[in-house]
């Protein structure tokens, strides 16, 4: 059957402007601290190229031991309101730990927090289009690539989700000894007195926009009172046949 010339050509340009699904990002890292490897994780990401930068949809994060392979803890992110803003699920059974982050409200959050103590609390968190929860740090990045390769600094709103509060933090580009990246940068906070008591986190990034290193206090428990402090080395299995900055 034949198509019409402007029929064919409004198909066409349907297409062109139609996100492109069925994209997958993958990608490992293993977390060491003083040179032993303590946990290792997948990720997997689901999503579309929209205008040619990939979008994230669905992300699945699997924390294995080293020696045996099993998984010890999970976490499952859906990016369906803001890259920047995911919801979040984190299992650690080991300690009894589940985290879980909603947005019933259009500009405020909630938290369920089920501690290694067995206790519960929830938060509910009002919140602006400042705010970045969780893994949505990594597409705050690419979205202000550009100005960081730049030299400039970013601020932005971070969530503690264990003391239901979100702070004040600055994106700024960095130098570190540890990580070898085209681009590193440092999320550190803004505040006098957090800077005090939060280290920075390190980031490193290859050219085309991939996590390469993660350097600082992780979500992965290192007993019932504190987290591993870690550098994670990160390497691509495969890439969206998009782009992941802008």
């Amino acid at each position: 059957m034949k198509l019409a010339g402007s029929t064919f050509l409004t198909l066409l340009l349907t297409a062109a402007a139609s996100p492109v699904s069925g994209q997958v990002f993958e990608f490992s890292g293993t977390a060491k601290q003083d040179g032993k490897v303590l946990y290792q994780e997948d990720h997997r990401i689901e999503g579309t190229c929209s205008e040619g930068v990939f979008d994230p949809v669905d992300h699945q994060v699997s924390y294995r031991n080293p020696e045996s392979g099993d998984a010890f803890a999970s976490k499952s992110l859906s990016y369906n309101n803001s890259a920047f803003r995911p919801r979040v699920e984190f299992r650690q059974p080991a300690f009894g730990e589940a985290l879980t982050i909603t947005y019933p409200q259009e500009r405020a959050l909630s938290i369920a927090w089920q501690e290694p103590t067995g206790e519960t609390r929830e938060f509910t968190v009002p919140f602006d289009q400042q705010l970045v929860v969780d893994s949505g740090f990594d597409y705050f990045v690419r979205a202000n690539w550009e100005r960081i390769r730049q030299g400039e600094s970013v601020e932005f709103r971070f969530l503690a989700p264990t003391r239901g509060e979100h702070y004040g933090f600055v994106l700024e580009p960095a130098t570190s000894v540890k990580v070898d990246a085209d681009l590193t940068v440092q999320i550190r906070p803004t505040s006098l007195l957090l800077r005090v008591l939060v280290d920075p986190i390190v980031l490193g990034y290859s050219s085309d926009g991939a996590l390469t290193d993660y350097l600082g206090l992780t979500n992965i428990r290192q007993d019932a009172e504190s987290n591993h402090i870690a550098h994670i080395r990160y390497q691509v299995s495969r890439l969206p046949d998009c782009e992941l900055t802008r």
